[in-house]
C-alpha cells in the first residue's frame, strides 16, 4: 500500500465532496457508545522514510525465514514469479464480486481455460470451476454419490485427510448419510475391512493416492469393490503427484477431487485454497458449483458463458446441487498459469525432485538411532517417522534451530503421538536434509 498523507487542504477537499464539516461526521451511522471517546494513544507522525524504518526495525524482530517439513495437505513448492505477477493485474483480482454470476469475458475465459487444465492433468472428462478446498471438494464429492445412487451409505478410509473427513462428517449428518472409516494397516487402507464394509447401500468409496501418510494404495481392488456394488469410486489425489503418478481416469475413478493450493498458491497460514472436483460425463447434471463452456455468438466470434450454475442462488433451491460451492476464481486462475508456465515437462520434474528428496531424507533419519520410517510401501514426498520422544515435543525442539519439523499425528490419531509426518519438495535442498537429520540425532540425545 503506498504511503501517501492527507494535509488538511486535501482533507478539507474531500469533505466537501461528501457533503459534511468533520471527519466526525462520517462515522455518526455508528451508535455513541461504540465510538471512541478519546484519541488512541498512538505516537507522533513520522515522515515517510523514518516510518519505513520504523517497520523495518519491527520487521527485524521475527525470526528469520525457516525450513519447512510440514506438509499434510499444504506444501511449500516453488512459486514461479510470473504466476502471482499476472494473477495480481486488476483484470483477475477485481473481475467479478463474490455470489454474482460472472459476465466478464476475461474471467470466463481464464475459467474454462483452468477447466481445460484439470481435465488434462486428471484424465477425468469435465472439471468444475473450482471449489473452496479439498476438504469441500471431497464431501461435495460423496454428497454428489448420494444424491445419485440413492443410497446413504458413505466409506472412507483413515488413511484420507482426517480434516476432509471431518468436513465429510459435517455435510453427511445434514444428509442422514452413515459414515464408515476403514482402518489402516501398515499405512494403507485394510483390504478385509474394505471388503467387509462395501455393499449394495454404499453409495461410494473414498481412496487417496498418495495418501495422508504419503504412502501408495492399491486403488484397483477398491474401485472393482465399488462398481461391483453399485457404488462410486471417489479418488482423492495431489496434482503434483500425477506429473509421475497414475490419473484418476486410469483408477478408472468416477469423481477425483483434490487441493490445489501446490499449483501456485501460497500456504499463507492456511488459506485461500483451491478445490479441484472433477468428474465423469454422465454427473455433469450433478456437478456442484459453476461449469463454463465456450460457444460462438451471433456474429460467429467466439466467447464464453456459464452453462451450467447449480447453486441455489441461480435456479430453485431444491435442485440445488450445493449452497456452498462459490469458485475460487484468483486461486484457479494462480493455478492455471502455473500449469501452463510449468507444462509436462516441469510437472513431472517438480514431482520427481520432492519424490527424490523425501526418499533421500527418508534414508538419513531410518540411519538414525532410537528413529524408524515406515516405509515398507512405496510413497510419494511424504512419510511418517516414529519418534522416540513425543512428536510435538520434536517439533518444539526444533522449532528453535528454525525447522518445523513435520506434523504431529497424535493430533488425529491418539495411538501416533510419537510419529512426525514430514514432507519434503524441491524446495528443500539436500544440505536442508542433512542438517534436519542432525538435529533429530541432538534431540534423541
Amino acid at each position: 500500500m503506498p504511503y501517501i498523507p492527507n494535509s488538511r487542504e486535501d482533507q478539507k477537499k474531500m469533505l466537501d465532496a461528501l457533503g459534511v464539516s468533520r471527519i466526525e461526521d462520517l462515522f455518526t451511522p455508528i451508535p455513541d457508545n461504540l465510538r471512541l471517546k478519546k484519541p488512541l494513544p498512538l505516537p507522533e507522525p513520522l515522515a515517510e522514510a523514518e516510518l519505513v524504518r520504523h517497520l523495518e526495525a519491527l520487521a527485524s524482530k521475527n525470526r528469520p525465514g525457516c525450513v519447512s517439513f510440514a506438509g499434510g495437505g499444504l506444501y511449500n513448492h516453488f512459486i514461479p514469479a510470473a504466476v502471482w505477477n499476472l494473477a495480481e493485474r486488476p483484470e483477475f483480482s477485481t473481475a467479478y464480486t463474490p455470489y454474482q454470476a460472472e459476465v466478464a469475458q476475461g474471467t470466463l475465459q481464464a475459467i474454462y481455460e483452468y477447466q481445460t487444465h484439470v481435465c488434462r492433468l486428471t484424465g477425468m472428462d469435465v472439471a468444475n470451476a473450482s471449489m473452496y478446498d479439498g476438504a469441500t471438494a471431497t464431501a461435495e464429492a460423496a454428497m454428489l454419490a448420494v444424491a445419485h445412487t440413492g443410497r446413504h451409505r458413505i466409506v472412507v478410509s483413515e488413511t484420507v485427510n482426517p480434516m476432509y473427513r471431518e468436513v465429510l462428517a459435517t455435510m453427511a449428518a445434514a444428509r442422514n448419510a452413515e459414515i464408515v472409516v476403514l482402518p489402516s494397516n501398515e499405512g494403507v487402507t485394510s483390504a478385509d475391512a474394505m471388503k467387509r464394509a462395501i455393499n449394495d447401500q454404499a453409495a461410494c468409496l473414498i481412496l487417496a493416492q498418495p495418501n495422508f501418510f504419503g504412502m501408495l494404495e492399491d486403488l484397483e481392488a477398491g474401485e472393482k469393490a465399488i462398481h461391483a456394488a453399485g457404488g462410486l469410486f471417489i479418488m482423492v489425489f495431489d496434482p503434483i503427484s500425477l506429473g509421475i503418478l497414475k490419473t484418476p481416469a486410469e483408477y478408472n475413478a468416477d469423481i477425483a477431487v483434490g487441493e490445489g493450493q501446490s499449483l501456485g498458491i501460497p500456504r499463507s497460514f492456511g488459506g485461500p485454497l483451491l478445490g479441484i472436483f472433477a468428474c465423469r460425463q454422465e454427473f455433469i447434471r450433478k456437478l456442484p458449483g459453476r461449469l463454463v463452456g465456450r460457444t460462438v455468438d451471433a456474429d460467429g466470434k467466439t466467447g464464453f458463458v456459464l452453462t451450467l450454475q447449480t447453486r441455489e442462488q441461480h435456479i430453485r433451491r431444491e435442485k440445488a446441487t450445493s449452497n456452498i460451492c462459490s469458485n475460487e476464481a484468483l486461486c484457479a486462475t494462480a493455478a492455471t498459469i502455473y500449469m501452463s508456465l510449468m507444462g509436462k515437462q516441469g510437472l513431472p520434474r517438480v514431482a520427481r525432485l520432492a519424490t527424490e528428496r523425501a526418499h533421500y531424507l527418508a534414508d538419513k533419519i531410518a540411519a538414525l538411532n532410537k528413529y524408524a520410517v515406515r516405509t515398507n510401501r512405496p510413497f510419494f514426498k511424504e512419510f511418517v517417522v516414529d519418534t522416540p520422544l513425543l512428536a510435538k515435543d520434536i517439533i518444539a525442539t526444533l522449532g528453535r534451530s528454525g525447522i518445523v519439523a513435520g506434523i504431529d499425528l497424535g493430533r488425529w490419531y491418539p495411538a501416533m503421538d510419537r510419529c512426525l509426518l514430514v514432507a519434503v519438495t524441491e524446495m528443500v535442498s539436500v544440505a536442508d536434509c542433512d542438517a534436519y537429520a542432525g538435529l533429530l540425532a541432538q534431540a534423541a540425545g
